[in-house]
């Protein structure tokens, strides 16, 4: 490791990058890197100008974002010899990987590197654990953590407990997932609403939103499905995009939601969608450690979440609600609990995300645990 204030320089590693919480967070890592950092990011999959014209977010750091564009399934000796190449002609003195395929790219091509030039330490985060219900993938990152011996680390408590269970040979650190509190804050209900054509509601109505990929796994339809059984003053905007749109677009048709639920696609104010609501629920079918609960939060709106991964984790004790999975009626029955908090109550919901999941603090954690250099005991 290098020592001082020499330029660390650090790259993340992920499977893809299209919009979604763990890209955004990674995201993040460049936004707020200490100033003698010098921050990158790896993309298995894609390719710049496609992935860049996806998610315009992208743009500030392209000059800091390299695809290796990764084709097919199986392990891709290429990619790997791609990584060995850009660690060593780039003098990386970190890799952090991203969920169990990054794993195996980043930690044995920084165990390559090491083993032939500077030593590389290697970082990896389980931003889940639902994926080691499967053996396959249990003995796949058995053999990876043994392998690469990184510093293994949990977004939650939760998921640092599954991974000790299942990898006792390893020391999980917590570090929880953060976002940025100063962008996601409190604002008027109103002009949010104004500056995204949110105005058409009645002043009667209490308006729900989601966010998140309209993939199954988001459990959107319950959410749906759920607004069937509550009074026609709900209403229910979703903000995202992908696979299942034209699914739940016939989901709505069919129950006859067509004036109550609103599939926004993407939207990229998603401080003022935030700030639009009267509450936010995130029905999902898994999760790791989510993020839009963290900024819906942020911006002082009242919060349900499933019981799924460490979902209830990411809610204030004072304001949020939780239901069970998989059940849209006791899911309506929460949110017709659900009122838009006072301004006391918001700020106290705000502040109890600014005081635990600050993307700052988040980045300052990881900063102290790579200097000192610490790695898991492995036996």
């Amino acid at each position: 490791m290098s020592s001082g204030h020499r330029t660390k320089k650090v790259v993340h590693v992920v499977q893809h990058l299209r919009p979604g919480g763990l890209e955004c967070l990674v995201l993040d890592f460049l936004r707020y890197a200490p100033a003698h950092w010098d921050v990158r990011i790896i993309s298995l999959e894609g390719e710049a100008k496609q992935a860049v014209n996806d998610w315009p977010a992208l743009q500030p750091f392209k000059n800091q974002i390299t695809f290796l564009n990764k084709s097919g399934r199986g392990v891709s000796v290429k990619s790997i010899k791609q990584l060995v190449n850009y660690l060593n002609s780039q003098d990386i003195d970190v890799v952090h990987s991203h969920h169990i395929g990054p794993l195996l790219y980043a930690g044995i091509s920084a165990k390559l590197t090491s083993l032939v030039s500077t030593q590389i330490t290697s970082v990896h985060t389980e931003h889940d654990a639902w994926h080691l219900n499967a053996s396959k993938n249990r003995a796949l990152q058995t053999i990876l953590l043994r392998l690469t011996k990184p510093i293994l680390v949990a977004d939650a408590q939760a998921v640092q407990s599954t991974l000790a269970t299942l990898f006792p040979f390893t020391q999980p650190h917590t570090i929880y997932n953060g976002i940025d509190t100063r962008s996601f804050s409190l604002g008027d209900r109103l002009n949010a609403r104004t500056a995204l054509g949110l105005c058409g509601f009645n002043k009667n109505d209490i308006l729900i939103g989601s966010a998140g990929r309209l993939e199954p796994v988001k459990g959107h339809d319950l959410l749906i499905k759920a607004m069937h059984f509550m009074p026609t003053n709900y209403k229910l905007v979703i903000a995202g995009s992908g696979s299942q749109k034209e699914t739940l677009q016939n989901l709505i048709n069919h129950l006859n939601l067509q004036e109550r639920v609103t599939l926004l696609g993407r939207v990229d104010a998603m401080p003022q969608f935030y700030q639009s609501l009267d509450g936010f629920c995130l029905p999902s079918r898994r999760e790791g450690f989510p993020l839009s609960a963290l900024e819906a939060q942020s911006c002082g709106i009242p919060t349900v979440v499933t019981e799924v991964g460490a979902s209830v984790q990411t809610l204030c004790p004072t304001s949020g609600s939780s239901c069970a999975p998989f059940r849209p009626i006791a899911l309506a029955k929460i949110l017709l609990r659900l009122k838009p908090l006072d301004k006391p109550s918001a700020i106290q919901t705000r502040q109890y995300i600014q005081h635990n999941f600050d993307v700052r603090s988040m980045v300052k954690q990881y900063q102290q645990l790579i200097k000192k250099g610490v790695h898991n005991e492995y036996f």
